[in-house]
């Protein structure tokens, strides 16, 4: 079983900044990629950052430049920095994952979700 852990939402003022963090536990073989995804009210969820195990990232077009998706040394945590937050960044922010459990099966998991507002 593996069980991904999210925390470091909140509410911040236009201009703000927070970082989001994304523990993986559990039977974890080897990580293929780790993301971020988001849902604001009344939208479908989208892709924010993603980066794979070669490191290789990917942003949405909206958040280049201020967001940065990051990870530690061990792998099984990763980060969401996010630098001059709008009032449109405001949703439910998701980690995700891709991985083995063993050599020859992976699958797709995902966090609980955490709220980050942005309102002045």
């Amino acid at each position: 079983q593996v069980r991904l852990v999210e925390s470091g939402g909140g509410s911040v003022q236009p201009g703000g900044s927070l970082e989001l963090s994304c523990v993986a536990s559990g039977s974890i073989f080897r990580l293929i990629s780790k993301a971020w995804y988001r849902q604001a009210p009344g939208k479908q969820r989208e892709l924010v950052a993603s980066v794979t195990a070669g490191g290789n990232t990917n942003y949405a077009a909206s958040v280049k430049g201020r967001f940065t998706i990051s990870r530690d040394n061990n792998q099984n945590t990763w980060y969401l920095t996010m630098n001059s937050l709008k009032s449109e960044d405001t949703g439910v922010y998701y980690c995700n994952a891709r991985l083995y459990t063993d050599p020859a099966a992976w699958d797709e998991y995902w966090g609980q979700g955490t709220q980050v507002t942005v309102t002045s």
